[in-house]
């Protein structure tokens, strides 16, 4: 009888609520400039492409230092790549507060871009390996949650602080928030170690102490993976339209005032909050994550090409806006369920990383679509193609499930 105690439900909720605050800063940073960017066009006299240049860069070194963290993370640990992460972060913000041209605000958005993109493969593995298993679920809910509290946060905290004082008090203040969480995290490092494994939180995963056998790189022929990083490819499309273009689409497809396309995004991210600290309950009851995705995604998709038709009341529209995010929230901690168990044991990190890099990848194509579109004039096809982003990731979320049912059929013994 192993002698390793089950961690208690405070140490999980402590180690939860570490990783939650982490990943916060993380989307916090996503838009650390895209608020600014009235201030920073008249302050450099930027054209909208070279703002855009600058969002885009971000994610573009995002999801390709994303891919290469968790290869790091399984070496190194997850607690020192995290660390370094915020750290990187609030250095960018510091870099960007005193940028005196254009090529300094492209390096400072680069240098968070960097700083972002160990979060997924760190916390991923730090919840894997420091939860137990039954309060997984609830802990990807969290985890979520605290990222859509980040995105809702960073706009009104930059925009406040730049117009009472300049863009620059406002980067300065954004610095100390990193450096903050990244004190809180180290006076509680101990919860955060990586290198013993509770052998609750790694249910029947006894191997995973023994050194990796194979190559470095075997995982990445588990097709599995890959259907995962097309899932995150395609989600973030719907996503990154959403957040780019869903209040400008609004406006022009229901003539709202920017108020009403405004309250519209900002149900959305409630909503979708609402729907993660859900999703975690259904998580917690199933096993067939897949299913639970599909049917979040199909009730999501067709809430979006109702919208798409401009037929409806300004507040039907912000109701289905409301029920567009509550179905993809549902989604949230069984699609992190689904990766878990596809991600072969010793490659957690690894996994996570380049599964995760298909988000920052899809968040950086989506404005070029949508951008397009709009500029088009056809608004409705920016709810077409999130309501169709939408249910194609059902096939791959389903393929995933199918894939690990039949692994776990073949694991167990005749």
């Amino acid at each position: 009888m192993s002698s390793v105690a089950v961690p208690s439900f405070r140490q999980d909720a402590q180690v939860i609520s570490l990783v939650g605050i982490a990943h916060g800063v993380s989307h916090f940073f996503h838009l650390i400039l895209a608020p600014l960017f009235p201030w920073l066009k008249e302050a450099f006299s930027l054209s909208y492409a070279e703002l855009g240049l600058l969002m885009t860069m971000f994610f573009v070194v995002s999801g390709i230092g994303q891919a290469l963290a968790g290869f790091v993370v399984d070496r190194v640990g997850a607690r020192i790549v995290l660390f370094s992460g915020l750290g990187l972060l609030g250095t960018s913000a510091l870099v960007l507060s005193q940028a005196q041209n254009y090529p300094m605000l492209l390096a400072g958005s680069m240098l968070a871009g960097l700083g972002n993109s160990v979060f997924h493969p760190a916390d991923f593995t730090l919840l894997n390996k420091r939860v137990s298993a039954p309060r997984l679920g609830h802990a990807f809910s969290v985890h979520g949650v605290s990222g859509n509290l980040g995105w809702a946060l960073a706009p009104i905290f930059l925009t406040t602080l730049a117009g009472l004082y300049d863009w620059r008090i406002a980067l300065l203040a954004a610095a100390c928030i990193p450096f903050v969480v990244l004190l809180l995290l180290f006076a509680n490092r101990q919860l955060l170690r990586t290198d013993e494994v509770k052998a609750a939180v790694a249910s029947s995963r006894k191997e995973a102490a023994q050194p990796p056998r194979g190559h470095l790189l075997d995982f990445m022929r588990v097709p599995a993976v890959w259907m995962c990083f097309a899932f995150f490819f395609i989600t973030a499309i719907a996503l990154g339209g959403i957040q780019s273009f869903s209040v400008s689409g609004l406006r022009a497809l229901y003539d709202m005032s920017l108020t009403w396309a405004t309250a519209g995004f900002t149900t959305y991210m409630l909503a979708s909050a609402a729907g993660m600290i859900w999703g975690g309950f259904v998580a917690a009851k199933t096993t067939r994550h897949d299913r639970t995705i599909a049917l979040a995604f199909t009730g999501a998709g067709l809430m979006a090409l109702v919208l798409a038709t401009g037929s409806v009341s300004m507040p039907a529209a912000i109701v289905l806006m409301g029920l567009i995010g509550f179905g993809s929230g549902i989604a949230g901690p069984s699609r992190d369920l689904l990766i878990r168990a596809a991600a072969p044991k010793n490659a957690t990190g690894r996994v996570y990383g380049v599964v995760y890099s298909g988000l920052d990848i899809g968040m950086s194509f989506a404005p070029l679509l949508f951008g397009a579109l709009m500029d088009a004039s056809h608004p409705s096809w920016v709810f077409i193609c999130i309501g169709l982003a939408q249910m194609a990731a059902i096939f791959t979320a389903l393929g995933v499930g199918s894939n690990n049912a039949r692994n776990a059929t073949k694991a167990q013994p005749v």
